[in-house]
């Protein structure tokens, strides 16, 4: 019979593998760039995106981006700092606290499928990069919450488009993803 821990450190080793393997400046084949070997896919890019709501099952994960383009990779739980999680129709994100979520690695048909999924071009959700603590950047989404039927007072109101305010709240504030390894 196989230890619990045998197989943690198994999981932790394998983990560790593709991390190296998918960092988010890496890349993957796509059929975005040309493929110079006969058979050879072309390159597609891999970005880290952190999620907090129903993207954090990971069945939930799997039903959206397992049988379709692209692909993906769980990279395991990690913390936002400088937002907190607020529910309403959807779960959506507003400044100050912390909220505890999953980091992805994606490929670029993988990041479009999410974009599908989260209404992005129904201006549900914007897509905005924020800084992770070692260094590199992950993908992250923000519902607005008129849309998504959060009552809050004054939260996101100056003369900006929501996704514009949403950016210059990242650059002002200390937001960063920490993965937990």
């Amino acid at each position: 019979m196989v230890s619990e821990r045998t197989i943690s450190a198994s999981l932790n080793v394998r983990l560790h593998s593709f991390r190296r393997q998918f960092r988010a400046d890496e890349r993957l084949p796509s059929a975005a760039s040309s493929a110079t070997n006969k058979g050879e896919e072309p390159e597609r890019s891999v970005v880290q995106v952190f999620v907090y709501g129903t993207l954090t099952d990971s069945e939930q994960v799997e039903s959206l981006l397992g049988d379709g383009p692209g692909t993906y990779e769980s990279l395991g739980p990690a913390t936002l700092e400088g937002f907190h999680r607020v529910d309403g129709a959807y779960p959506t994100l507003l400044p100050g606290g912390t909220v505890d979520g999953e980091l992805l690695a994606v490929d670029d048909r993988a990041l479009e499928r999410l974009d599908r999924y989260e209404g992005v071009d129904r201006g549900l959700y914007v897509r905005v990069t924020v800084p992770r603590a070692d260094g590199g950047s992950a993908q992250l989404y923000v519902g607005d919450p008129d849309k998504l039927g959060v009552a809050v007072d004054g939260v996101w109101t100056d003369d900006r488009p929501f996704a514009d305010a949403v950016r210059a709240y990242i650059v002002r504030e200390d937001t960063v993803v920490l993965n937990h390894e």
